[in-house]
């Protein structure tokens, strides 16, 4: 089992940074490629961007290309999302996911993660 506890959601003005952080337990974290999810009100789950075991290689989905960057620091388990130019739809759950497959199919829908975190608010307001 891998357990994911997000922290760094809250309130932001349109326009503004969060960065969000996801520490895993419980097994190797290298072992994993991680993903961002998030799920506005209303609305289905999307992923937002995702990111290999060794950090070479990351995934975005379009609408956040050059305004979010994830990252992961497996010294400390922890996989980042830095998003900036934050705009009011973006408001919603954001969920870090871990998958033993392959980073791609997290942001192409083509394999579900293995394990969830539950997910800090993230409000962006207008």
């Amino acid at each position: 089992q891998v357990q994911l506890v997000e922290s760094g959601g809250g309130l932001v003005q349109a326009g503004g940074s969060l960065r969000l952080s996801c520490a895993a337990s419980g097994r190797t974290f290298s072992d994993y490629d991680m993903g961002w999810f998030r799920q506005a009100p209303g609305k289905e789950r999307e992923s937002v961007a995702a990111i290999s075991w060794s950090g070479s290689t990351t995934y975005y989905v379009k609408s956040v290309e050059g305004r979010f960057n994830i990252s992961r620091d497996n010294a400390k388990n922890t996989v980042y999302l830095q998003m900036s130019r934050l705009k009011p739809d973006e408001t919603g759950v954001y969920y870090c996911a871990a998958t033993s497959g392959t980073a791609r199919f997290l942001v192409t829908g083509d394999r579900e993660p293995d394990y969830w975190g539950q997910g800090p608010q993230v409000t962006v307001a207008s």
